[in-house]
């Protein structure tokens, strides 16, 4: 463990009112930022999108298509979780913090992990971290190639029986998804709130109406 060994690493010492005034200032620029990133997820809704074909993947039931993943939702989050064992650290870590997905599933939103491991090697390893995710072995398949190698975090939409890649990223960019909001925010339909601008037709409904205990939805 790593602990500040000099009083030289520490920030200045002001008055309260002092604190108040950069708070604030700081507070300003914390909603800038938020409000840029409102803007990102408007545009994450609007990205053209790029059909998916078949793949058979391996599953706590068997065998399974792409289009099963989604388990009947319309939106698809997909994190390519790097083969082992053994394991990779970061994924670990992502898959740890992931928050309850019952939010996400009201919000018609299914989460799963994907990598090439075999599948008795990852449902051992997830009964071992007691995770709630699934997880889905795609060895044998051009998958995790045609999302792109290594580790990232893709968004399927689902229309009918076809399937659409509508957004994907990587490397820091996978440390800012882990909260029920910052998921749904890299997703086609969003939030799904009123006050978002999403483009016409796509669901709507007042904010925090659909927000509940997660064994009571």
């Amino acid at each position: 463990m790593s602990t500040l060994t000099s009083t030289d690493a520490l920030s200045p010492v002001v008055t309260p009112q002092e604190w108040a005034a950069a708070a604030a200032e700081l507070r300003a620029a914390e909603k800038e930022h938020m409000r840029a990133g409102d803007a990102l997820a408007a545009r994450r809704r609007r990205m053209p999108m790029v059909e998916f074909g078949a793949y058979e993947f391996t599953g706590a039931d068997g065998p399974a298509t792409l289009l099963d993943l989604f388990e009947g939702r319309s939106q698809l989050v997909v994190y390519q979780f790097m083969p082992g064992p053994p394991w990779c650290e970061g994924c670990c870590m992502f898959t740890d913090q992931i928050s309850e997905l019952a939010h996400l599933h009201a919000r018609d939103t299914t989460m799963v992990n994907v990598s090439l491991s075999s599948y008795a090697d990852l449902a051992a390893l997830r009964e071992r971290m007691g995770w709630q995710m699934p997880f889905y072995s795609c060895a044998g398949t051009d998958f995790t190639t045609d999302c792109a190698d290594g580790f990232g975090l893709s968004v399927f939409l689902r229309h009918g029986d076809r399937v659409f890649r509508t957004y994907f990223t990587n490397g820091r960019g996978v440390e800012a998804v882990g909260t029920v909001w910052s998921i749904l925010d890299r997703t086609p339909l969003g939030r799904q709130e009123t006050w978002e601008d999403t483009p016409a037709g796509r669901p709507q409904t007042p904010p925090y109406d659909w927000w509940r205990l997660h064994d009571e939805y």
